[in-house]
């Protein structure tokens, strides 16, 4: 007789909506919405891992030939070995959560020792027995008590139950954990970004993934994502590249420091060919120290302080942050200088980050030399900037940065700026945030201008250079209006014998100790761009300042010998006076100096960047001047280089469309 044919399995996605019912329950006794997902996390974990321990049983008793209702010595350890977890309850005893909550009398005590069957790790990670000192995770303990105590607890696992995952393929059940993450996301909108990359985007980074990475597609890959959240990115690239692209062996790597969002990674990778995911701080714990990795994806939080971890990253004694280390304000170049760190010399990373990483910062500040960095070693390929609104709580405008480190030699101290800004369809529906989505031309469109490395609407090419500039410090001579300033010999230093400004006058020969540092404040306080000032000096001279005017001039009290020394200004200070124990004032005249800074392309090679400096100076700079401290900075302006002059009428047109509007008017008037 043959076989009964299976029916087929209605479409996963049917349970979201079932799964969506469950958070109205926990409204309805007093949960917030926004924390909803966090009594909604460990039981969707159940319910996956009840789905594919229940198939992978299937499996092994179909590989092996036995009989649905045995278990033959030694079936266990059979089932350990496939490295999925394990659970006495579901592999051995064929009972499941829906089992349980059938009777309502023992349920609590059968859930417990439901619960309590799952092997030390996997209870690890649900946060089951923990002591009071353990990590929480999942913390599945926790929330079960919480609802317990509002005595729903079993209402709520009943619905859990109804989500029976058993008999869809692990591809199936991580779509609906997508989709159910993503949710959590538009409801945790404090930390959607650190929780999910939308699938448009998570394809765009597959697909650029795809058509760069320079490794046979029979050799293993290694993939990592150094802050992977609950990992939708990372093993949605992964499947990507096997499924689209054809790559069979892929091992993927993964960080995260979030508890649940850890656990509920942890648990995918156990159902994934060859999967780690550690936990931890990525910069400064470095769960994969010494392991280099052929691709890295990520999508680092935005904005994110690390001040809570500073001593450990100025400390850093591996050479992560050998570029410098940024305002301690965000942390988006900390990880990307740990991918760069990571990445093996052939590796490619796409990263996901603000527009603060390619502006942020002068010359000499952090970022900057972070970004120079980068360029110096010639490590960046492209920028791609992204249409706004494309996160589910952010419109901000990302860019990919696309790193490699074994650039074609064609393509050598050149970088491609593609953009992509206007390259997007609006969604039927907003996803908070998420009012637009990248569609699979849009995408094409970026991967074909990366692949061409041609200018074209949307791409334009730049030699590495172009983006460097100088902030060369200018010491200004200032000048009166008769172009004029204090000489090097008019630049004097003397004892003053009196002062007046305004209405203050003082004799000043020897001051008192204790009412020295009172005059000389008294002095300093003085608006000389309103009163002016005058001074008489030991030698018979005095010296006149004139705030209109803004000039100093000197005269001899005996013949009235005037001379206009131009424009410069005092400095006063305390000296030892002539009776022992005083203080006497000593005046300083001096050319008036301003400090500014210039912006002027830079080049690498110094003769041409000097001339380029000097050039700059004799076209722009009118005043004497001395060239200070020059620092070499980097800046990207896509707005800059995508600039379209708006196109203005005619001075023809103008006068015409006046001169109908003039005829229009008199009609009227008439």
């Amino acid at each position: 007789m043959a076989n009964p044919v299976a029916e087929p399995l209605p479409d996963i996605m049917q349970y979201e909506s079932n799964i969506w019912a469950i958070a109205d329950d926990l409204r309805a006794v007093g949960i917030k919405q926004s924390d909803c997902p966090v009594f909604m996390m460990p039981f969707f974990a159940l319910m996956m891992l009840e789905g594919r321990m229940r198939n992978t049983v299937k499996k092994l008793k179909a590989e092996y030939a036995i009989a649905e209702d045995e278990n033959p010595e030694g079936f266990d350890q059979l089932f350990i070995a496939e490295d999925v977890g394990f659970n006495e309850y579901i592999v051995l005893d064929r009972k499941t959560l829906a089992d349980i909550c059938r009777n309502d009398t023992t349920f609590y005590t059968d859930f417990r020792s439901y619960l309590e069957s799952f092997d030390e790790d996997l209870k690890r990670l649900l946060g089951v027995g923990c002591g009071p000192h353990d990590q929480k995770f999942l913390n599945m303990d926790g929330i079960a008590a919480e609802l317990h105590g509002k005595h729903i607890l079993l209402a709520v696992a009943t619905k859990w139950a109804s989500v029976d995952l058993s008999g869809y393929d692990n591809s199936a059940i991580t779509t609906l954990e997508e989709h159910i993450k993503r949710k959590w996301a538009d409801i945790s909108a404090s930390t959607a970004g650190e929780q999910y990359t939308p699938d448009d985007i998570i394809s765009l980074i597959a697909e650029i993934v795809a058509d760069k990475i320079d490794k046979p597609k029979n050799r293993m890959i290694h993939l990592y994502d150094p802050t992977c959240g609950g990992a939708n990115l990372l093993f949605g690239v992964e499947d990507r590249l096997r499924k689209n692209a054809g790559y069979g062996h892929i091992a993927s790597y993964g960080s995260e420091y979030n508890d649940a969002l850890y656990a509920l990674a942890s648990i995918e990778s156990r159902f994934r060919e060859s999967s780690k995911i550690k936990y931890g701080n990525t910069l400064t714990n470095v769960p994969f120290d010494g392991t280099l990795f052929d691709a890295i994806v990520a999508n680092p939080p935005y904005g994110t302080k690390w001040t809570g971890y500073e001593r450990e990253i100025r400390n850093d004694q591996r050479g992560q942050f050998a570029g410098g280390l940024p305002g301690t304000g965000d942390g988006q170049f900390l990880f990307m200088q740990h991918i760069l760190w990571q990445l093996n010399p052939q590796g490619l990373a796409v990263v996901v980050a603000d527009g603060s990483t390619l502006f942020s910062g002068d010359a000499g500040s952090g970022e900057s030399n972070i970004r120079k960095y980068i360029f110096d070693r010639d490590w960046v390929e492209a920028l791609v900037q992204m249409p706004q609104q494309e996160f589910f709580n952010t419109g901000i405008t990302t860019y990919l940065w696309i790193l490699n480190k074994k650039k074609a030699p064609e393509r050598r101290n050149l970088v491609a700026l593609i953009d992509a800004s206007k390259g997007w369809s609006s969604l039927k529906k907003a996803k908070g945030d998420k009012r637009r989505e990248m569609t699979e031309t849009h995408r094409a469109a970026i991967v074909g201008a990366l692949r061409d490395f041609h200018p074209s609407e949307i791409c334009k090419i730049f030699n590495r250079e172009h983006f460097y500039y100088n902030k060369q410090k200018v010491f200004l001579t200032e000048l009166d209006k008769n172009g004029k300033s204090i000489s090097p010999e008019d630049c004097v230093s003397f004892k003053i014998s009196a002062f007046s400004c305004g209405d203050l006058r003082l004799e000043i020969r020897d001051i008192p100790p204790e009412r020295a540092k009172e005059v000389l404040a008294s002095i300093k306080e003085c608006n000389l761009q309103t009163t002016g000032i005058a001074l008489s000096a030991d030698d018979g001279k005095r010296y006149a300042f004139d705030p209109d005017k803004k000039t100093i001039t000197v005269f001899n009290e005996l013949d009235s010998a005037t001379r206009l020394l131009g424009r410069g200004v005092f400095g006063f200070s305390l000296c030892q006076g002539s009776t022992r124990g005083s203080k006497t004032l000593k005046a300083t005249i001096a050319p008036e100096i301003t400090t500014d800074y210039e912006i002027i392309p830079h080049h690498f090679a110094p003769d041409t960047n000097q001339a380029e400096i000097a050039a700059f100076v004799k076209k722009y700079i009118f005043k004497p001047c001395e060239l200070g401290e020059n620092k070499v900075g980097i800046e990207l302006n896509f707005n800059k280089e995508f600039y379209v002059p708006e196109q203005l009428d005619s001075v023809e047109d103008i006068l015409a469309e006046i001169k109908a509007l003039d005829a229009q008017l008199q009609e009227v008037t008439l």
